[in-house]
């Protein structure tokens, strides 16, 4: 088997197997036992149905997602409204989200380094790395090498998951019954949430037409897309069902690196708190590098900005980002309620970049590369499910269910 060279597909991955995985997919087997692996099945397979438009949409058109929903509404309400939801969408999802990625590198710091006041002085130093590698430009070769020890705890995980015996028919039951436990919600959207990454089909879109110039190389693009997701969908649930087997009906809660790592035993011993430090802070700083960025190809797309990155305008937005996940990490909330919030929040956003997405890929202006009614049936299936979790999940919250 040739595996195909890695492209966006796997910036994709990189990006949403951060500490969210790690802390959401851990906490969801260690509450809920296997039960909830069907959520992470249907966030994979949404995942490549989106983004593979995204990328689609990129290739066809030469404009990232942001560009294109400015360039294909006329009417100046109505694009005035589009753009208030989309930035709005991108800013608090994003924001959310970096200081999900610099809470879960402190904590992988606190995990490798015993120092008082820990907990404030991580978020500065990580913010001030994640700044020096975007402002110099030269973040490309720093994120490879962090995107091999995320892919070493990866590798970990599903070697851990071999070897730790689970439950094979509790497994596949959770896998393919969709159910829902009582208080498993909120899971159940930062499952997808921290999947189905809204800021992800900005950055592909964005990419992808950097990368693939013609029609033509559609092929070669869904091929990496679908490896590599597919790639990190195993890795969930992997960390979903490690988690089951070492905690499930144990009464623990997560809140450090130490109440996780036992999951890596199995193949690290006494190691496993180490390993496992470095593996939340490598995904923490990748991550904290991408969302960035991600916002700043969105936002100049959106907005008719500078896309080059060393304009001020471009510049500014990321900074404003980073600043504001600074800010959240080092505000004194638990790590783990910060990194929650950011897979809920994007969770309830989803669902608002989806509605965009499906519209654009039925305009005329992509020809035969339209959305087939195949194509649009999986978009709305999604987008329904992903509505009717969102409602539900704020239905609790102001108690209404």
């Amino acid at each position: 088997m040739k595996f195909p060279q890695l492209g966006p597909g796997f910036l994709v991955t990189a990006a949403f197997i951060g500490p969210g995985t790690v802390i959401t997919a851990s906490l969801a087997g260690a509450n809920f036992g296997y039960a909830l692996l069907w959520a992470l099945l249907f966030s994979v397979i949404a995942t490549m149905v989106l983004q593979e438009m995204a990328a689609r949409l990129g290739i066809v058109t030469q404009q990232g997602l942001g560009e294109n929903i400015r360039t294909s509404l006329t009417h100046p309400v109505i694009r005035s409204i589009a753009i208030i939801l989309v930035v709005s969408a991108i800013v608090i999802g994003n924001a959310a989200y970096q200081g999900g990625n610099i809470s879960g590198a402190s904590l992988g710091l606190s995990g490798l380094f015993d120092i008082e006041q820990g907990a404030k002085l991580w978020p500065i130093l990580i913010g001030f790395v994640a700044f020096a590698i975007l402002w110099t430009g030269s973040y490309q070769l720093i994120e490879k090498s962090l995107i091999t020890l995320v892919g070493l705890m990866s590798l970990a995980f599903l070697a851990t998951f071999a070897l730790s015996s689970p439950d094979i028919t509790a497994l596949f039951s959770g896998l393919l019954l969709p159910s829902i436990p009582d208080g498993s919600t909120l899971t159940v959207v930062a499952l997808i949430g921290t999947t189905v990454v809204p800021y992800n089909l900005f950055l592909h879109s964005s990419i992808a037409r950097e990368k693939w110039s013609s029609t033509s190389q559609l092929p070669a693009a869904r091929k990496d897309l679908y490896f590599s997701i597919s790639l990190g969908g195993l890795i969930s649930m992997a960390i979903l069902s490690t988690a089951a087997t070492a905690f499930f009906g144990h009464q623990i809660s997560i809140n450090s690196v130490a109440d996780i790592a036992p999951s890596l035993e199995p193949i690290f011993g006494q190691y496993s708190k180490l390993f496992m430090a470095i593996g939340l802070f490598a995904a923490g700083i990748s991550s904290a590098v991408t969302a960035p960025l991600a916002a700043s190809l969105a936002l100049s797309g959106v907005l008719e900005l500078n896309k080059q990155l060393n304009s001020k305008s471009f510049k500014s937005i990321w900074m404003s980002i980073l600043l504001i996940g600074v800010l959240v990490a080092a505000s004194g909330q638990r790590p783990v309620s910060i990194i929650w919030f950011a897979q809920v929040a994007n969770g309830l956003l989803l669902p608002v970049v989806t509605l965009f997405l499906l519209w654009l890929m039925n305009s005329k202006k992509l020809g035969d590369f339209r959305n087939s009614k195949i194509q649009n049936l999986f978009g709305l299936l999604i987008l329904f499910v992903t509505l009717l979790l969102s409602g539900r999940s704020l239905m609790s919250a102001f108690g209404l269910i």
